[in-house]
């Protein structure tokens, strides 16, 4: 089963390129690590390096780029070549018939250095084929609804109002100091739009890479219009001449990268995709969005993705998702397009806010892919309008269509907004209060997950949640936070003290009778999320926020 999020060409292939293997080259090691993790800077930008500390990442060997020394020995291999590179995975995606894959490895070498074996493993993306390690042991893309339509612009107030974006922005928060990486196919005329006229004068399309082609072309495509369609979500702006229109994060900051290959459906993508998230690591991006799914891939082919494989850390793209999130960022993904069947990859993801699609009106738009047990968190976590979204295309008309490629930026403006209110909070905290704020929090569905969210909630919950702290004065102490099975209160005092737990939507959850003898509480089947925590002692009232993962 296809699921296409964008409408590309079939290509037709030579007898040849079925002939040819992708695979993935495992590295054993990287170079000069101390130096580099003595002096970050060396490899992270400083906006980069201040956000994690911001956030409490640590900066590790991840963080330090593949050695340029085995690359340039794969490119020197007989028949292979290298199309994709990962520092997080220490590893490059290369291309070749399977004998020069073999010969790669029995000979390496020869390659480099008769005493240095450089290659850890190879794995190719056909898992029919045994991984060679040194024991010697869909992509679907959901369809872009190509029809375009005209409109009223009176209409497209909805799709930002469904959720209260507009709350935020009347709040005074559009996005600024935020920045976001849009991973996609082309961005044809962004370059020359007046939809983009004034990102473009405040210089907020920060740059731009096509790893595909590996140039900084990204505005001249002509086999997709994708990439500057999910732009105009966020960043679009029209005020006058009879065109209004206004962005669901205007004054956010922009990186655009193509990592979507319109000439085939193949796994190198999503290495393609995997690099340019370290870019954006590296260059300090605060949220991804990304309207690209994979399980399935071209006909003839050996890599397609079972619905098991769905789990949240099986492909290549999820596992490179989890480590996004892992370094600080926050990652918004289309559900699909899959019409009722199950997601694709990287939104089976955990540590993704996944988004589907509905109507105008809140109800399930009929092609937003479903969620399934497969996945370790509930999937989509949340919905926006995705079925008739308002977009400008690369003629600057403003028009409509449909697909969970557009209710996903919708969705990641929206949250950059949020995130702007409070840039200390961490990106599970506010993947969790957009979840929590959502219309069917307390009874959610592989259809509609959580719901759809309304940020004005989020916002006041963050407000009052921001200045809960604990009372110096008293010195209590709650730890773990975050907290995962256990938690323990530390009290200055003896006696006997009732803490609740409260959720995020002030509904009491629990109740505990807590001291210094019984100071333990069991917190291991509490659905994660962010609580209150508030201990009634002699000396007052005393309140925590809490976060279980």
């Amino acid at each position: 089963m296809k699921k296409l999020f964008i409408v590309l060409s079939i290509i037709f292939f030579s007898w040849n390129l079925f002939s040819q293997e992708d695979a993935w080259v495992y590295l054993v090691d990287k170079e000069n690590e101390s130096v580099y993790l003595a002096d970050p800077i060396l490899m992270l930008s400083q906006k980069a390096i201040d956000r994690k500390e911001r956030h409490g990442v640590s900066i590790d060997s991840r963080d330090i780029p593949v050695n340029e020394t085995y690359i340039s020995a794969l490119k020197s291999a007989n028949g292979i070549t290298i199309l994709a590179k990962s520092k997080w995975f220490n590893t490059v995606h290369i291309r070749g018939e399977k004998t020069d894959i073999e010969n790669l490895f029995l000979n390496q070498n020869s390659l480099l250095d008769p005493e240095k074996r450089f290659i850890d493993k190879i794995v190719f993306a056909d898992r029919s084929e045994a991984a060679l390690e040194r024991s010697a042991n869909n992509k679907t893309k959901t369809k872009l609804e190509t029809t375009l339509t005209t409109f009223d612009y009176g209409n497209s107030a909805n799709q930002i109002e469904m959720f209260n974006g507009d709350v935020l922005h009347q709040e005074g928060y559009t996005g600024e100091g935020m920045t976001i990486a849009i991973m996609d196919g082309g961005f044809p005329n962004v370059n020359n739009m007046s939809a983009f006229q004034d990102l473009r004068n405040a210089g907020k399309i920060i740059d731009d890479y096509d790893f595909v082609n590996r140039d900084d072309d990204v505005y001249t495509s002509t086999v997709t219009d994708h990439g500057t369609l999910v732009l105009s979500t966020m960043a679009g702006y029209f005020n006058g001449d009879g065109k209004n229109f206004v962005g669901t994060a205007p004054d956010a900051s922009y990186y655009l990268f193509i990592t979507e290959d319109g000439s085939d459906e193949n796994p190198v993508e999503e290495s393609y995709w995997v690099e340019a998230a370290e870019r954006a690591d590296s260059l300090g991006v605060d949220i991804i969005n990304t309207s690209l799914g994979y399980d399935d891939f071209d006909p003839g082919t050996k890599y397609d993705y079972s619905d098991a494989d769905m789990d949240g850390n099986t492909t290549f793209i999820t596992k490179g998702a989890n480590i996004a999130f892992d370094k600080g960022m926050l990652l918004v993904t289309s559900a699909g397009n899959a019409y009722a069947t199950s997601i694709g990859a990287p939104a089976d993801s955990p540590n993704t806010l996944t988004v589907g699609a509905v109507d105008s009106n809140g109800d399930f738009a009929f092609f937003s892919s479903i969620g399934t047990s497969y996945q370790p968190s509930l999937k989509p976590d949340v919905v926006t309008q995705g079925l008739n979204s308002f977009v400008i295309d690369e003629n600057d008309n403003i028009t409509t269509t449909s697909g969970t490629s557009f209710s996903s930026p919708i969705m990641a403006g929206g949250v950059a907004c949020l995130w702007q209110v409070f840039p200390d909070l961490s990106n599970l905290e506010i993947i969790n209060l957009v979840r929590e704020s959502g219309s069917q929090y307390n009874n959610p569905d592989y259809y509609l997950g959580y719901g759809i969210p309304d940020l004005e909630v989020a916002f006041n919950n963050i407000n009052a949640l921001y200045l809960i702290g604990s009372n110096t004065e008293f010195d209590l102490k709650l730890y773990p936070n975050p907290v995962t099975d256990k938690l323990y209160i530390s009290l200055p005092t003896e006696g006997v003290f009732t803490l609740n737990l409260f959720d995020i939507l002030g509904k009491i959850v629990n109740t505990f009778q807590v001291s210094n003898e019984f100071n333990t509480i069991i917190t291991a089947n509490l659905a994660n999320g962010i609580y209150v925590a508030r201990i009634q002692t002699s000396t007052g009232t005393h309140t925590f926020r809490l976060i279980k993962q």
